[in-house]
C-alpha cells in the first residue's frame, strides 16, 4: 500500500494536484447543483400542483355541497306534494284542496320551480300549478322523464337540461328546466291509479353555480354530466353542440370520486371527479398540465439564479480550499521523492492534522509494516469470531417462555406424563443449545434438537401437522452449524401450517450432493411469492409478526461467515403449494479435530481440513 502510494506521489508534477482538485471539486460542485436544483424544481412543482389540486377540489366540494343542498330542496318539494297534497285527498271531490295544496308550495317556491304537475296512467294531465293550459299533444308517455318514472317506480329521476314544452303560459317564453319525476300513486273515488309526480326546477340556480366556478380563464375548466355521460353544463357547450369541441364526459362518467390522470385529443390533463348525491350526477374538474409547467415559469428563474450564484460561491471556495490542501501534499511529495533518493531526510510533517498523521505514518512505516499485518490478521479472526457470537446471541427466548407456560397449563390441569415429556424434550433441546459453547456440532446433535423442538411444537399445537424426518443414519456423522434447523422450523410452523386446517406437513431431509451436505426443511404449507422469496435473504428490515426473531439472514450469515459465499441459505416457494428451505454447507466428517479448525474459521474445505491435520496443525 505504502509503495503505491509513494509511485503515486512520484508521477505528479508540481501543481498537478492542485488543478486535479480543482477539477473534481469544481465538477461535483456543478453536479450537487444540478442535482440540488432538479430536486428543489420538482418540489416546487409536485407542492404547486397539489395545491392546484387540493384548492380544486375544496372548491367543488363546496359547489357540489351548494347543488346538493339546492337537489334536497327540490326533493322535499316533491315529498311535499306527493305526501301532503295527493296521498291527503281525492281527486273526485277534492280538487279544488289539492289545487290549493300545489299553489302554497310553488307560491313558497317559485324562484327555484318552473312548473309541478300531475298526470295519470294515461299521460293526462291531472293537476298543475301555475295554472296553465297544456299544449296540444304533447303525449307526455312518450318523454324520458314520465318513462324513467314508470320503469323504476321506487326512486325519484333528475332529467338533463331541456326547454319546457308542455303548457303555454301566453308569455311566447320558454325556460330551461331539469325535471325531477317520481311515479304516485292517484285515489280517484276512492280507487288507486298510478300516475307520475313532475317538479320542474329552473336550471338557472345550477347554471349561476358552474358559471361562478369558472370565473377564472387560466385553462383550467369545470363541467357537469349525468352518470351516462350527458352533458348538463359546460363553459364551452355550444362548442360542444356545433361540434366545433369535444369532451371526455362518457368516460368521466365512468370514474370514481377522486383525481385521475388522462390524455383527451393529444392533451394531459388531470381530471378531477366529484359525485352529486341523488341524482348520480357528476362535478369534474379539468386542469391542463400546461396549467402547471405555466406556474412554475417563475421558481424556474428564482432556481436558476441561485444556482449561478452558489456556484459562483463555491468556485471561490473550492480554489482556496484546494491551494490550502495541495501546498502540504506537495511538500510531503518532494520529502518522500528524497528519502526514496537514499538522501534520508526527514519526513515533511505539516499541514492539517491528516496530512501530518500521513507524514508520520509514512516515516515509521518500514519498522511496523510486519508487525500491522500480523495484528490484521489476528483483528480479522477476532471479528469472525465476535460476528459468531453476536450472531448466537440473538436467540429470542419467546419460545422458552412459550414452552414452560405450556408446561405449567398442564400441571395444573394434571396432564403430568405429557408435562414430563415436555420437561425432558426441553432438557435435550437446551442441552444441545449450549454444547459447551460449540457452534460446529454433529448432524445427529442438530437433529436431536430439532425433533426436541418439533415434539414440544405438536403438544403446543396439539397435533395440528404431522412432522417426518429422512436422513441417512451414515449422514448424522458430518459437521452441521447448531441452531440452524430450528428458526426455519419454526418459520414453517408459524408461517407454513399454522393457518391450515390439521393437514400440515413437515419433512426434514438430509442428502449429499458431491462435496456438499443439504439439510432441508420442507412444508405444504401456504407458500409465498418470488417477490417475497427474493426479500427474505435481503431485507434485514422486514417487520416480523412472530417467530424466533432470529431470522433466515441469521442462520444465512452464521453459515457464510463460518464457510463462504458460496454456502448457505437456498429458499424455493411456490403459493398455496409450500416452502422448501435448504441449507447448504460443506461435507466434512465430524471430529473434534475439524470442528476446532472449523470453529477459528480458518477452512472451508474437507481437503484444506485434511491437509491442516497432516501437518499438524490446529489452525
Amino acid at each position: 500500500m505504502k509503495k503505491k502510494f509513494l509511485q503515486y506521489l512520484q508521477t505528479m508534477r508540481p501543481g498537478g494536484i492542485q488543478s486535479t482538485l480543482m477539477t473534481v471539486f469544481s465538477l461535483i460542485s456543478v453536479l450537487t447543483m444540478l442535482l440540488m436544483g432538479i430536486l428543489m424544481y420538482m418540489r416546487f412543482s409536485m407542492l404547486s400542483r397539489q395545491e392546484t389540486i387540493e384548492s380544486s377540489r375544496k372548491l367543488m366540494e363546496q359547489t357540489g355541497e351548494s347543488m346538493e343542498d339546492y337537489l334536497v330542496n327540490m326533493r322535499q318539494i316533491s315529498d311535499a306534494v306527493y305526501y301532503n297534497v295527493v296521498k291527503e285527498n281525492d281527486f273526485y271531490d277534492e280538487k279544488e284542496d289539492i289545487q290549493r295544496g300545489m299553489n302554497l308550495l310553488y307560491e313558497a317556491n317559485r324562484d327555484k320551480l318552473r312548473t309541478i304537475a300531475i298526470y295519470n296512467r294515461d299521460g293526462s294531465l291531472v293537476a298543475a300549478e301555475p295554472v296553465a293550459s297544456q299544449k296540444e299533444d304533447p303525449d307526455v308517455t312518450r318523454q324520458e322523464w314520465y318513462q324513467k318514472a314508470v320503469d323504476k317506480m321506487e326512486n325519484i329521476h333528475f332529467s338533463i337540461p331541456h326547454i319546457q314544452n308542455l303548457f303555454d303560459d301566453n308569455s311566447f317564453r320558454y325556460y330551461w328546466v331539469i325535471s325531477s319525476s317520481r311515479a304516485v300513486e292517484l285515489t280517484e273515488n276512492r280507487n288507486s291509479q298510478t300516475g307520475v309526480l313532475l317538479v320542474d326546477m329552473d336550471f338557472s340556480s345550477i347554471s349561476r353555480m358552474m358559471k361562478q366556478i369558472n370565473e377564472v380563464s387560466n385553462g383550467q375548466y369545470y363541467y357537469l354530466c349525468d352518470n351516462n355521460g350527458q352533458i348538463i353544463y359546460h363553459p364551452r357547450q355550444i362548442q360542444i353542440s356545433d361540434g366545433i369541441c369535444k369532451e371526455n364526459s362518457v368516460e368521466a362518467a365512468s370514474y370514481k370520486d377522486g383525481v385521475y390522470d388522462e390524455e383527451f385529443e393529444g392533451i394531459r390533463r388531470k381530471v378531477i371527479v366529484n359525485t352529486i348525491s341523488y341524482t348520480g350526477w357528476k362535478l369534474v374538474g379539468v386542469i391542463p398540465y400546461s396549467l402547471f409547467s405555466h406556474e412554475m415559469i417563475n421558481i424556474r428563474y428564482f432556481i436558476g439564479m441561485v444556482i449561478l450564484l452558489m456556484a459562483m460561491m463555491l468556485i471561490i471556495i473550492n480554489r482556496v480550499v484546494t491551494q490550502r490542501i495541495s501546498r502540504p501534499i506537495l511538500k510531503l511529495n518532494n520529502s518522500v521523492m528524497e528519502y526514496e533518493a537514499g538522501k534520508k531526510p526527514e519526513i515533511y510533517i505539516g499541514g492539517s492534522s491528516e496530512i501530518r498523521h500521513l507524514g508520520y505514518s509514512i516515516q515509521s512505516s518500514y519498522e511496523k509494516s510486519e508487525k500491522l499485518m500480523q495484528e490484521i490478521v489476528w483483528e480479522q479472526n477476532e471479528r469472525r469470531k465476535s460476528e459468531l457470537d453476536a450472531l448466537q446471541s440473538q436467540i429470542n427466548p419467546h419460545f422458552l417462555y412459550n414452552a414452560l407456560d405450556s408446561i405449567t397449563w398442564m400441571i395444573e390441569g394434571e396432564r403430568n406424563d405429557e408435562a414430563a415429556f415436555m420437561i425432558s424434550q426441553l432438557a435435550k433441546l437446551f442441552r444441545i443449545s449450549l454444547s459447551k459453547g460449540h457452534t460446529i456440532i454433529s448432524v445427529r446433535d442438530e437433529l436431536q434438537h430439532a425433533k426436541s423442538y418439533m415434539n414440544i411444537q405438536r403438544i403446543r399445537y396439539k397435533d395440528a401437522f404431522s412432522v417426518t424426518f429422512d436422513v441417512d443414519p451414515e449422514l448424522e456423522e458430518y459437521c452441521a452449524v447448531k441452531l440452524t434447523l430450528q428458526p426455519i422450523l419454526e418459520n414453517s410452523i408459524n408461517y407454513g401450517v399454522d393457518p391450515m386446517d390439521d393437514c400440515g406437513e413437515i419433512f426434514i431431509r438430509v442428502k449429499k450432493e458431491n462435496d456438499m451436505l443439504i439439510l432441508s426443511v420442507e412444508d405444504n404449507g401456504i407458500g409465498m411469492s418470488q417477490e417475497e422469496v427474493s426479500l427474505l435473504l435481503t431485507d434485514s428490515n422486514r417487520k416480523r409478526k412472530h417467530g424466533s426473531g432470529v431470522g433466515l439472514i441469521n442462520i444465512n450469515n452464521r453459515v457464510q461467515i463460518l464457510f463462504g459465499k458460496e454456502y448457505g441459505l437456498l429458499i424455493e416457494s411456490e403459493p398455496d403449494e409450500g416452502t422448501r428451505v435448504s441449507i447448504r454447507i460443506p461435507a466434512i466428517p465430524y471430529t473434534e479435530e475439524n470442528r476446532k479448525i472449523l470453529e477459528k474459521g480458518y477452512l472451508f474445505s474437507k481437503e484444506e481440513i485434511e491437509k491442516k491435520r497432516d501437518a499438524g496443525e490446529e489452525g
